[in-house]
Parts: structure tokens; sequence; C-alpha cells
């Protein structure tokens, strides 16, 4: 759990100093600035779907545990696997609209 913690937060370093390098790039173009927006759709994206699968694993097997002890429950636990399949819209919803800005 920590060294995913460390990856994280690694990668939040890398994309502060992109962002810093991006102050400075924006003198000499748009080109840079055009490749940190492609990239910062990306990792929203990938992130976003990334938690989404997690979670969706997650609530699904849970779900299907306490169908199978009860399948009365199917209708209530079906709504909680598709808030989690709602993380992914949202971050493709962020990823368009960081392209299109």
């Amino acid at each position: 759990m920590k060294k995913k913690f460390v990856s994280f937060l690694t990668i939040l370093g890398m994309g502060a100093a992109m962002f810093a390098q991006e102050a400075e790039a924006a003198a000499s173009g748009a080109a840079a600035a055009g490749a940190i927006k492609y990239l910062a759709a990306a990792i929203a994206v990938g992130l976003a779907c990334i938690a989404g699968g997690m979670a969706v694993g997650k609530i699904g097997a849970a779900a299907m545990g306490a169908m199978s002890e009860n399948p009365e429950l199917s209708g209530k636990a079906l709504p909680f696997v598709g808030l989690a399949e709602g993380i992914c819209l949202w971050g493709m919803l962020v990823g368009v609209l960081i392209l299109f800005r």
C-alpha cells in the first residue's frame, strides 16, 4: 500500500514539474501547451478508468456474494455497480473538457 502511495506522489510530482515547465514554454509557442493538454487528458481518463475498474471489481464481487445468499438483493446491488462505472464517464468528460478548452 505504501509503494502505491509513493508511486502516486511521484507521478504528481512529475506532473507539477511539467506544468512548471509549461509556464516557461508558454513564451516559446503553443506546441508545448498542446502536448501537455493531451497528456493531461490521457492521465484524467486513464486514472478514472483504473479507479472505476477497481471499484466495479470490488463492488461486483460483494454484490455477487450477497445475491448468492439472498437473490432478492439483486435490485439493490446493481445500482452501486452503475455508480462505480460512472467514475469512468466523469474521467472521460474531464478529458474531453481539457482537450476542447
